[in-house]
């Protein structure tokens, strides 16, 4: 635009006797800003551009302008045709805004973090997820060189806290650390305002640990393929306990009823401790436990356990099988937490904060934090994580609607 009012101004000089129509300082004032506008709006102000305003207004317009009065002395013929001096001045305000963003993105990686770093967490103080944001937020502050703050926003099932996080600035001082509920909810509410595919920049798994199969203790069965067998030739005769309708230790069961192609009964309770309390009175006899819960238990020879849900054996009880292992090849259900950014946090920075993360769950010191609550630590970079994501996201989406579970039931 500034290109071409330059041009016309100069023309006009040809019927004003060199008197151009609109003088040069007030030209440079006028389109050419325009397009200098939109790349610093582009910017969002996280950056310094490359090619200044008084130089950049100085490129097209005033090119424009000249070639305009030149037909002064060109016999109305000018320099530059007009088609081949808007091709220049677009391709000059194209070229210094891709120079300046890249610019931006370079500052960001070199100067990340210049201030504190908060790290959102959709539930109530003294849970897991809570427990974990708190035990590498220290840590992670010493590596990054600024505080690291952990900010409890619960409600709605962690829909609250979640949304906040996707609508956060994309530049890495807004983090959320989730656990596998955030695959979960799409399926399991109605209106879910985020994507946990879409809106979210995955950076690394924190930990993980796996439900444990649990029987009562007077169920004739000593394995995973017994029990299968036990279940086939007794159908809708036994009972399975969870901790509400939607939870790990439901969806658990449920995928598990799929897999093995058993019809056994949903009892659900009011947390996980009632539902293990009913195993043990023999209320129930199948229960899909938290490992982290079971210990004393196991230990104790209060129940029998047949066999843990992740892909590979638990560190916290490596004698137990696989259900992978034990008849159901392909068979994983783990509760992890992990830690992701809003959409289009800028890649160098997911980089360094996976970097940087992995390298404080690695620490003994965590690791021994990990092991006393029967988790292993995670670990998987970015790209895996997101692979994850994607494909719990499809598995729990199957499952709930061949149970017909919904959020209020």
């Amino acid at each position: 635009m500034g290109a071409a009012l330059g041009y016309a101004s100069g023309l006009a000089a040809l019927r004003n006797r060199g008197t151009p129509m609109v003088s040069l300082r007030n030209l440079l004032s006028l389109g050419a800003a325009l397009g200098y506008a939109s790349g610093l709006a582009a910017l969002r102000n996280r950056g310094t551009p490359m090619v200044s305003l008084r130089n950049l207004l100085s490129l097209g317009a005033a090119l424009g302008y000249a070639s305009g009065l030149a037909a002064l002395r060109n016999r109305g013929t000018p320099m530059v045709s007009l088609r081949n001096l808007l091709s220049l001045g677009a391709a000059l305000g194209i070229a210094c805004l891709v120079l300046s963003a890249s610019a931006v993105v370079a500052a960001e990686r070199d100067t990340y973090p210049a201030r504190p770093v908060r790290i959102l967490v959709p539930q109530s103080p003294g849970g897991t997820t809570d427990l974990t944001a708190r035990l590498i937020a220290p840590h992670l502050s010493e590596r990054l060189g600024q505080s690291v703050i952990v900010d409890n926003r619960p409600g709605a099932g962690s829909l609250l806290g979640t949304e906040l996080a996707a609508k956060a600035a994309p530049d890495g001082y807004t983090l959320l650390v989730i656990g596998p509920s955030f695959t979960v909810m799409p399926s399991l509410h109605k209106n879910v305002p985020f994507d946990p595919v879409k809106d979210f920049a995955p950076i690394t798994t924190l930990s993980q640990y796996p439900n444990v199969l649990l029987v009562h203790a007077s169920l004739p069965v000593h394995d995973v393929k017994e029990l299968i067998a036990y279940a086939k030739a007794k159908p809708g005769e036994l009972n399975y306990a969870s901790g509400g309708a939607g939870t790990g230790t439901h969806l658990g069961a449920e995928l598990f009823k799929t897999t093995a192609g058993v019809d056994i009964v949903h009892v659900p309770y009011k947390g996980g401790g009632p539902a293990l309390n009913a195993l043990m009175s023999g209320q129930v006899q199948i229960y899909f436990a938290a490992l982290p819960s079971t210990t004393t238990l196991l230990k104790a020879g209060k129940v029998k356990p047949l066999g843990v849900t992740s892909a590979k054996r638990a560190t916290a009880a490596p004698e137990l099988p696989t259900l992978a292992e034990s008849g159901l090849p392909g068979f994983e259900q783990i509760t992890w937490n992990g830690m992701l950014a809003p959409a289009r946090t800028p890649r160098p920075i997911v980089e360094r904060l996976q970097r940087e993360t992995q390298a404080v769950i690695r620490l003994s010191s965590s690791r021994e934090r990990f092991a006393a609550q029967g988790a292993d630590i995670g670990g998987l970079d970015a790209d895996a994580f997101a692979a994850m994501i994607r494909r719990e996201v499809a598995q729990w989406a199957r499952v709930i609607k061949q149970a017909n579970i919904r959020g209020d039931t």
